[in-house]
């Protein structure tokens, strides 16, 4: 049988420097990533009609059936973060790199003794994008 296929664009972000972080100030760190994600990162990709697929600690992958919806909600979280780490020293900052990609997602159903869930599988190529309000990229 076929793999059910479909074109997604796939939004990746995770923390630039979590292991220092984590290293200088662990229960705090965490603590404000937790933050962050509840008030501003999951209610941008609810609000862009996208949905996690995956956390992974320090990031996160998400579906967005549109593009044009993805690179809203990664502009919004990256200007989101730049105000919310505007009263905090530099050295505890959370700032998150972003990628975006467009390409083909295999979706298949994966039961675990819990509830039926539904895995995504992305098949990507070296082409992506990347939404950074921190330190520039040089390429």
């Amino acid at each position: 049988m076929a793999a059910t296929r479909r074109l997604a664009a796939i939004l990746a972000a995770d923390v630039a420097g979590y292991s220092r972080l984590m290293g200088t100030d662990e229960e705090g760190t965490h603590e404000r990533l937790k933050a962050h994600l509840a008030e501003l990162v999951h209610p941008k990709i609810a609000e862009h009609r996208g949905r996690v697929v995956k956390n992974t600690g320090d990031g996160l992958l998400a579906e967005f059936a549109s593009v044009v919806d993805a690179v809203r909600c990664a502009v919004e979280m990256q200007c989101g973060m730049t105000e919310r780490n505007a009263p905090i020293p530099a050295d505890r900052r959370i700032e998150f790199r972003i990628g975006l990609n467009l390409d083909d997602v295999i979706v298949e159903e994966y039961y675990s003794t819990r509830e039926p869930r539904r895995w995504m599988h992305i098949v990507c190529d070296a082409q992506a994008a990347a939404i950074s309000f921190g330190t520039p990229i040089d390429g």
